[in-house]
C-alpha cells in the first residue's frame, strides 16, 4: 500500500540486554579480511562507502549533509567508524553511536554490493556486535525498516537482538541522524 508520500515502511527497534556467550568465527573461504577502525575518516571516503553500501537500500540523510555538518558527526566522541575491506578494497562499514554509558546503538551496518552472498554477514554482525558492547553499555540497540535488505530483522534476531517497539510511516522513514537525535530524547 502507497499514499502520495511513498510506500507504507515499518520500523523495528531492537535491543540485545548482554553481549552473546560467543561470536560467529572468521568465515573461512578464498577472500583475505580485514576489519579496520577508521579514526579519522575523510568526508569523502564516507560519502563513498554510506552511498555504496545503501543506495539500494534507500540510505541518503548523510548524502544530504553539508561538509560542516558531516564533518562534526565524524568527529563526534560519540561516533565510531569500522570499515571492513575484502581482498584489499572496502566491503562493508558499521557506525557505532554511543548515547552514553547506558546505550550504544549499532546505527549504520552494511556490506557494499560486490560483498552480500559471500557469507560474511554472520560474522561481520558480530564483529558490530562485539565492538558495541565495549565500554559496558546496558544494552546495544540497533534498527531497521522494510526497506533495508530482506535479511536484515532476521539477521538481527538470530544474532541476539530482541523487537522492542514497531511503528510504520509513510515513505522514508527519518533520517539516521534524525532517529538518534529522537532516540536520546525518548
Amino acid at each position: 500500500m502507497t499514499d502520495s508520500a511513498g510506500p507504507l515502511t515499518t520500523v523495528t527497534l531492537l535491543e540485545m540486554h548482554r553481549p552473546p556467550e560467543r561470536y560467529p568465527p572468521i568465515p573461512m573461504g578464498p577472500h583475505q579480511l580485514a576489519l579496520l577502525r577508521c579514526r579519522d575518516m575523510p568526508l569523502h571516503f564516507y560519502r563513498y562507502i554510506y552511498d555504496r553500501v545503501g543506495r539500494d537500500w534507500h540510505w541518503t540523510a548523510a548524502l544530504f549533509l553539508d561538509d560542516e555538518q558531516l564533518a562534526r558527526r565524524l568527529k563526534a566522541p560519540d561516533r565510531e567508524f569500522h570499515v571492513l575491506y575484502m581482498d584489499g578494497a572496502p566491503a562493508g562499514f558499521f557506525e557505532l553511536h554511543r548515547f552514553d554509558r547506558k546505550e550504544c546503538r549499532l546505527l549504520l551496518f552494511g556490506l557494499m554490493p560486490h560483498a552480500i552472498g559471500r557469507g560474511l554477514s554472520r560474522w561481520f554482525l558480530g564483529c558490530a556486535i562485539r565492538a558495541a558492547w565495549e565500554g559496558g553499555p546496558r544494552v546495544v540497540s540497533v534498527e531497521t525498516c522494510t526497506l533495508d535488505h530482506p535479511a536484515a530483522l532476521p539477521l538481527y534476531q538470530k544474532m541476539g537482538f530482541v523487537p522492542v517497539r514497531r511503528s510504520e510511516t509513510y515513505g522514508m522513514p527519518i533520517s539516521d541522524e534524525k532517529r538518534a537525535e529522537v532516540l536520546l530524547h525518548r
